[in-house]
């Protein structure tokens, strides 16, 4: 039998260290390009985005956590970032980021991202803590039922008999 031989995916970080030093002196030359010419949305970004980026650093191993509090932390910094968008220019952006509410929204909202993350599993538990009581106590009153109907001796000798 043939055995097929799969080639190894390089991966972005083997990709990039095999690039020659031209290339990355031009890739980065055309970062910093683009981020000078988007200077006012980048600058919302940085900011409002710390809690992810801090997330990121901290806890990179932790890939739910990073997807939660970043979606809530996105979520909060993207209506400041369309207000950025539509009014472009350093002045609105500086101005964004000097108001206090502002900033207490966009990184409001990552806290409660990161609420949400400590706290959900807390309620599932909650929630099936809840479920199990009432159906101990439906399988309480249905066995109270039944001890009616057929005696309370009948039951106990049938539990004696399983004991044995």
């Amino acid at each position: 039998m043939n055995k097929i031989k799969k080639k190894k995916n390089p991966g972005l970080k083997n990709s990039f260290h095999s690039l020659p030093a031209s290339r990355k002196w031009l890739l980065f030359a055309f970062l910093c390009l683009i981020a000078f010419i988007t200077l006012p949305a980048v600058i919302v970004l940085l900011i409002g985005l710390l809690p992810t980026a801090t997330i990121l650093i901290t806890d990179p191993k932790n890939a739910n956590k990073l997807v939660i509090i970043g979606c809530f932390n996105l979520a909060g910094v993207f209506v400041y970032l369309i207000n950025v968008i539509n009014h472009f220019s350093l002045n609105g952006a500086l101005s964004i980021l000097s108001d206090v509410f502002n900033l207490v929204i966009m990184l409001g909202s990552a806290a409660i991202g990161f609420i949400i993350y400590y706290e959900l599993p807390n309620l599932f538990i909650l929630s099936s803590k809840i479920s199990a009581q009432k159906r101990v106590a439906r399988i309480d009153r249905r066995l109270e039922k039944i001890a009616e109907e057929w005696g309370q001796a009948t039951i106990d000798a049938q539990i004696d008999k399983i004991a044995k």
